[in-house]
């Protein structure tokens, strides 16, 4: 059924006061708030910090960065890298945190009427579930390897944990420490005020800050603030939330307690509760952390200088070939690679026919990725086309945001209608797509493959079928290869090109239709290793032009500028020597279609994300999906990787025009600016920064810093908006999503717009999906729902994403939204493992500890309705660990066996279940050799210990105290 106007209204509304119930999610442009933003961020940091600083620690490296709240991505990302002699590149790291950001703020509008997400309405128990199933979901994604879905859930997770602070009165209570029983859901939550308890008194003049009854205070009782925008009722003597969109706050007893910012009822609190929401954040990442192990962790938080390696390949009869070169470019690359900061930071696999497409194999093990492009064989294919754009959808949800992807094929593309799908994906994702196209022929040409099933069968692709690659490839800012068979070992360069660190794309164009032009773009001195490719036709001809006046043309191969490769249609210029800096210039000569891109590598870069602004008592901004619209405001949140530039100009370029918009540039505190771009004519555009060192005033001199964004920005005409009360979705259950498109001019809609526009939803995982083929508009709007089935197999930790597109009759015209869910069973087993010790042997009396040995024996196991211990490993301790298993009461369990010397007089035993629950184990020898040191506890521990040792126990918590007490019988 079609979304009312009522639901329309309701969102609308929604997107109004989302923005006050919180800590502000992104920015404060007024005052001196905390946003959920800079909370994640902040323990983002310092626990990524502790754990390269643990790792440092046990392979006996230095590690030197202070970790306190002046901690910066580039900090870390250096202090984690060690003594690295690479170009270090912080994308991927700044691009992970954006993504748990912005992921964060959705919450205020996915679930802004959700109590149990907020910690309003004393909640505290649904609050604690929803918690629990997000962690559950975390983890089952790190053990999928599917981080970007894991990154998604823990933005959310974060969220309603760091509400609790700001929405009830544990900071009033004088709590100076999280209350960790919101991440243990074993342990009882204590002290809730009851249904029946008065909490509030009226605030006294506007004045909040006694409104808490003393007794309350003094019974140390818990409670929250009750919110509604459309009912002030609420129970009788509690507590409101406060603000002007709270109607309960109007209503006896009058006012709130909240924290959200500066100024709200409880403001002067404010920054407590912001201290210990990012404390909590800690906590609940080292919870993680323990779960997946530090190497995951890392993964999940995106700590990598490297890109992924990801391949979607054509397996045809026809293939062979290129299939060889895939393998040989991969093996070579992972071989060289392997175990340096530069190996690629995941492998991903996608291979299609017709009618098959896949199985994904998306990894971070080397040889198993190997192991599967070896499996890969050339066979079938006889009716031509293939399902080129299924497999570049799977693989542009299952790759990181900016990922390359490189895509092998000699045949047209058979599921031509998902164009505007992966288009969509591109543009949401900024990943880009080069095409390696053998054997494109014109029009007039076809070739027959021996071996296939029908004789005759021409393999070949035309230039109209090679054109919807060309399409896709530039609106990426990637690149359409069209090479021989026999030349495509001299195209795969540019995959090796992409793989080394800290790529920078610094300019680009794309000439359709061609026509001689002079291009100019500034080199700063940051970068290294310069490269050039020219696409185009075997007529093309040009000119470089270095900043010392010395020039190059193109018939010389191997010249005082450059050395040059041809393959194909591509021209790859490799420029001499390091100093490149300064004003270059390439004079290209061609009425053909053409290409021209210069990368480089630097640690200077940036991201963007479009945002759009609420409009909201605090005013704020959230990410925004889709295309900005054609003659309307786009705002742009841009981060640079570095300090030492200042950015001076952030234009949108289009170069068919030419067309150049410039932005208004707003900083922010941390680095940040805010751009925005007005009266966005129709176009093609890319996203250009320009600026100096930031010393200097001075922008396009030698001095001068310059890069430009791959993916293009497309205005249009047409808005997509869906309405989600959700963004997981349980195994064997169903979703709707109301959508609405809207005819937009200037920016609004016009009312007096008709016409009938096709909508096309697909989804990656081909789950059973229904959606109308089309929509007819009334009044510049017309809705739709689409319906999305998740099969009772799904695994929970893994996701699917639903595109929507909608399309103009003319088919000049389209927009999209996307949409990702988690896939999220529900969680049964909320209970740690239990440790409990059999024996211990040895004695640690000798002066000498390499002379003595010790050991204990304890049996582990996740009791009769857990889910299994998963994971069995030491922590700390320099010991040999060996298990077995066995039945004991119809309950599995794992007997461990430590052994050490007594030079390593203590030990830490992580246990994990199968959803992620942890126990630590600790234990030590009665008397330790004088000349050893115990090995030390990791720091901000907060999952449960149980502790054993020949003369003291130490357990943390009273429920392992009484599970243990029958078994420290020394």
């Amino acid at each position: 059924m079609a979304p009312s106007r009522s639901l329309v209204f309701l969102v609308a509304v929604l997107s109004l006061w989302g923005s006050g119930h919180s800590f502000q999610p992104l920015f404060v442009l007024n005052g001196n708030s905390t946003t959920h933003r800079v909370i994640t961020r902040q323990a983002i940091l310092r626990k990524t910090a502790e754990v390269c600083r643990d790792i440092a620690a046990s392979e006996g490296r230095p590690f030197s960065l202070v970790i306190d709240n002046a901690l910066t991505v580039e900090k870390v990302q250096s202090a984690c890298s060690g003594n690295s002699t690479l170009v270090l590149s912080t994308v991927r790291f700044h691009t992970s945190i954006a993504t748990m950001y912005f992921s964060n703020a959705l919450v205020d509008v996915v679930y802004a009427l959700s109590e149990e997400h907020h910690f309003d309405d004393e909640t505290f128990k649904g609050g604690r579930e929803v918690l629990t199933t997000d962690v559950a979901a975390v983890k089952a994604s790190v053990k999928l390897e599917n981080y970007m879905a894991g990154r998604l859930t823990l933005g959310q997770a974060c969220h309603s944990l760091q509400d609790f602070y700001s929405h009830s009165n544990w900071v009033e209570l004088g709590n100076t420490s999280p209350y960790s029983a919101l991440i243990t859901p074993d342990q009882n939550m204590t002290n809730l005020a009851g249904p029946d308890v008065a909490t509030c008194r009226n605030c006294t003049n506007g004045d909040c800050a006694n409104n808490l009854l003393p007794d309350l205070l003094q019974q140390g009782l818990l409670t929250s603030g009750y919110f509604n925008i459309f009912s002030s009722e609420k129970p009788a003597g509690k507590c409101s939330h406060g603000g002007s969109f709270d109607k309960t706050s109007k209503r006896d007893p009058i006012g709130g307690i909240s924290k959200d910012t500066v100024s709200s009822s409880h403001g002067p609190l404010h920054q407590q509760a912001a201290d210990l929401a990012v404390n909590a954040t800690v906590e609940l990442l080292e919870d993680i952390r323990l779960a997946v192990g530090d190497t995951n962790f890392l993964r999940l938080m995106g700590l990598s200088q490297s890109t992924v390696l990801c391949f979607v390949i054509d397996t045809t009869g026809s293939m062979s070939d290129d299939i060889a070169e895939a393998k040989r470019v991969s093996f070579e690359i992972i071989d060289r690679k392997k175990g340096t900061q530069q190996e690629p930071s995941a492998y991903i696999l996608v291979p299609f026919n017709d009618p098959s497409v896949g199985p994904l194999v998306l990894t971070t093990d080397a040889d198993k990725f190997k192991a599967e492009i070896n499996k890969l064989s050339a066979s079938g294919g006889g009716d031509i086309p293939e399902m080129c754009l299924s497999g570049l959808q799977l693989a542009l949800t299952a790759a990181p945001p900016s990922s390359e992807i490189f895509v092998f094929t000699d045949a047209p593309a058979k599921d031509a209608y998902l164009k505007s799908t992966v288009s969509a994906l591109i543009e949401s994702t900024k990943s880009v797509v080069t095409f390696m196209l053998t054997d494109v022929l014109d029009s007039r040409r076809r070739r027959s493959v021996p071996g296939q099933r029908s004789q005759g069968i021409s393999r070949a692709m035309n230039q109209a079928d090679a054109q919807l690659y060309r399409d896709l490839a530039r609106a990426s800012g990637g690149q359409a290869i069209e090479v021989t068979k026999a030349g495509l070992s001299a195209a795969t360069t540019v995959i090796e090109d992409s793989s080394t660190s800290a790529v920078v794309n610094v300019f680009q164009v794309v000439s359709n239709p061609g026509k001689p032009d002079k291009f100019n773009f500034t080199v700063d001195g940051s970068i290294k290793n310069m490269t050039i490719y020219i696409t185009g036709t075997s007529s093309l001809t040009f000119n470089i032009s270095s900043p010392s006046g010395a020039s190059q043309s193109s018939s010389v191969s191997s010249g005082s500028l450059a050395s040059m490769t041809t393959a194909g249609n591509l021209r790859r210029l490799s420029l001499n020597g390091d100093n490149q800096t300064g004003l270059w210039e390439i004079d290209v000569n061609s009425n053909d279609p053409y290409s021209v891109k210069v990368i480089g590598q630097s640690s200077v870069n940036f991201i963007y994300n479009l945002v759009e602004p609420h409009e909201g008592t605090h005013g704020d901004y959230s990410l925004k999906e889709g295309r900005p619209l054609t003659g309307g405001n786009a705002t742009v949140l841009v981060t640079v990787t570095s300090d030492a530039v200042k950015i001076t100009e952030v234009t949108l370029y289009d170069s068919s025009g030419p067309t150049e918009v410039n932005g208004t540039l707003l900083p922010q505190d941390d680095g940040n600016i805010l751009v925005t771009f007005t009266d966005i004519p129709a176009g093609d555009f890319v996203l250009r920064i320009k600026g100096g060192d930031s010393t200097s005033s001075r922008s396009t001199t030698t001095n001068g810093f310059q890069r430009q964004a791959s993916t293009q920005i497309k205005p249009s005409s047409i808005s997509v908006t869906a309405q989600v009360n959700g963004t997981s979705i349980e195994p064997g259950s169903s979703i709707s999503v109301p959508f609405t498109v809207a005819s937009m001019s200037n920016g609004a809609v016009n009312q007096n717009a008709s016409g009938t526009f096709t909508v096309n939803a697909q989804n990656d995982r081909s789950y059973t999906s229904t959606s109308p083929s089309s929509v007819t508009m009334s009044g510049g709007r017309a809705n739709g729902t689409v319906s999305l089935t998740v099969p009772s197999s799904a695994s929970s930790g893994t996701d699917v994403t639903l595109t929507i597109t909608a399309q103009n009759s003319a088919a000049t015209d389209i927009n999209y939204t996307v949409l990702r869910f988690s896939v999220t069973a529900k969680v049964t087993d909320v209970t740690r493992p239990v440790c409990e010790v059999v024996s211990t042997t040895g004695n640690c009396s000798s002066s000498v500890c390499s002379s003595s040995q010790w050991g204990l024996i304890a049996n582990i196991s996740d009791g009769a309705n857990g889910t299994g211990i998963d994971s069995l490993t030491v922590r700390q301790g320099n010991g040999t660990l060996n298990t077995s298993t066995s039945i004991s009461g119809g309950v599995s369990v794992t007997v461990a066996s430590y052994s050490a010397s007594c030079c390593s007089p203590s030990v830490e035993l992580r246990i994990v279940d199968k959803v992620g629950n942890v126990q630590l184990c600790t234990g030590q020898v009665k008397a330790a050799a004088t000349t050893a040191a115990p090995t030390a506890a990791p720091a901000n521990t907060t999952a449960n210990s149980t502790a054993f040792g020949l003369h003291s126990v130490s357990v943390r918590h009273s429920l392992w105290c009484a599970l243990l007490l029958p078994f420290l019988w020394w």
